[in-house]
């Protein structure tokens, strides 16, 4: 353990954690048998041997086993975190002094720290960058021309940064290729919907311990995490009203049983807000005028961009913490507005983010996905790539089979039918 720490940098609050880590990791592992079948074939294959890689991920016990994966795959793997609120330091120092793997990252560490984090990942030059929200990525293209020739590839698992990725493609500016981990249907259908739906409000329980029964919930968006938000939200009792911009979406939502209607008119009649969507200032000034006393609010987006808090502030006449990670504004007009995880991913904020069981399955893509670029770095052109359907696949069959779950199987009879077109009804 000495060693590995003296041979290792690394900025994270203190490794004298790293005990209670390591014991919080392999409970993590207990639930995530597809990432250790991985982490087997790769200890044997060595098949990203020679990758300089960098992870900008949250780091938790989840990310950890990913980490250790990629190590044992033969990466030189650095993690920083993706978020200030979500780093769980005890995850950190154990990856350091345990595994010996640089981390820099400490919960509620400020944007400077964040930033100058960004920069030293860089400079460890990466061939493969994996990036929730890709701010890594941006920040290359941005200020690293002279290290593009070094990129084989990027992986994006947030639906943020699917959307910042096709920006920068859109612009001609992403130079290499860039795999959804995002859509792969092992990591949306779930992640983003069980994952997403019980965290959250995990997070939101655990920062106010509120009886969500009863309680009309406005959930902003309805892509699979906010489905899963609603799902999860209704399951509990409450009362849940779905905004949208996407047309498809809001049928689909008034379908599966919510009211649908515009923040303008659902602010005046929510107790608890969560926004869901990817977006800048879902939730704005002339929201937090219509919201009820004591109107709760809070964000599980990647950014902290989706509540429009500077304007929240600049209006309030107090702003105090409450409980922990909640803080109670004061407006003018003698209301209270309470704002949960200071608007960053509450599920991570105030809880520990998405339970290991649903991460197995996305953290086997982004395992696969940084082999998958290795493999076809000759092959693969610029611009994002999809995870491909056997990958998605062998996931999925991997996790059954851990579940204990067995599925049928095509008749020799069923396969020559539906692959003619010459046998009719």
């Amino acid at each position: 353990m000495v060693a590995a720490v003296t041979q290792t940098k690394y900025e994270v609050k203190d490794l004298a954690l790293a005990p209670q880590g390591k014991q919080r990791i392999e409970w993590a592992a207990r639930e995530m048998p597809v990432i250790k079948q991985i982490r087997e074939r790769f200890a044997q294959e060595k098949p990203l041997a020679g990758i300089r890689l960098v992870a900008c991920c949250h780091v938790t016990t989840e990310t950890a086993n990913l980490a250790i994966t990629l190590q044992a795959g033969g990466a030189d793997a650095l993690l920083i975190a993706s978020n200030p609120l979500s780093t769980q330091d005890d995850v950190a120092a154990c990856l350091v002094a345990e595994y010996g793997i640089p981390v820099y990252a400490i919960k509620g560490e400020d944007n400077e720290t964040y930033h100058r984090h960004v920069q030293i990942a860089l400079d460890h030059k990466p061939n493969i960058i994996i990036d929730d929200g890709s701010d890594v990525v941006a920040t290359l293209i941005q200020e690293r021309q002279d290290q593009l020739s070094d990129i084989i590839g990027t992986t994006e698992e947030t639906t943020t940064g699917i959307v910042r990725l096709q920006a920068m493609f859109k612009d001609g500016v992403l130079t290499f290729p860039a795999m959804n981990v995002n859509d792969a249907e092992t990591k949306h259908f779930f992640d983003n919907r069980y994952g997403t739906g019980q965290s959250t409000l995990d997070g939101i329980i655990r920062a106010t311990n509120v009886l969500l029964a009863g309680k009309t919930v406005v959930v902003a968006g309805y892509g699979w995490c906010g489905k899963g938000v609603a799902m999860r939200a209704r399951g509990l009792g409450s009362s849940v009203i779905v905004t949208e911009i996407n047309p498809v979406r809001a049928i689909e939502a008034a379908m599966d049983g919510f009211r649908v209607m515009p923040m303008s008119e659902a602010a005046s009649q929510g107790d608890l807000f969560v926004t869901v969507t990817g977006n800048k200032h879902v939730i704005r000034p002339e929201h937090f005028e219509a919201m009820k006393d004591g109107a709760m609010v809070c964000n599980s987006g990647h950014f902290d961009i989706e509540i429009d808090l500077k304007s929240l502030g600049a209006k309030a006449t107090e702003v105090k913490e409450v409980r922990n990670f909640t803080q109670q504004y004061q407006m003018p007009n003698g209301k209270s507005i309470v704002v949960l995880g200071e608007g960053r991913l509450v599920n991570l904020a105030a809880a520990e983010g998405h339970p290991s069981a649903v991460m197995d399955m996305s953290f086997a893509n982004q395992a696969l996905a940084c082999e998958y670029l290795v493999k076809n770095k000759d092959s693969l052109q610029p611009g994002l790539h999809s995870i491909p359907t056997e990958v998605d696949q062998e996931i999925a069959a991997l996790k059954l089979a851990a579940m204990g779950i067995k599925i049928d199987t095509l008749t020799s009879e069923q396969i020559e039918y539906i692959n003619s077109w010459t046998v009719g009804t």
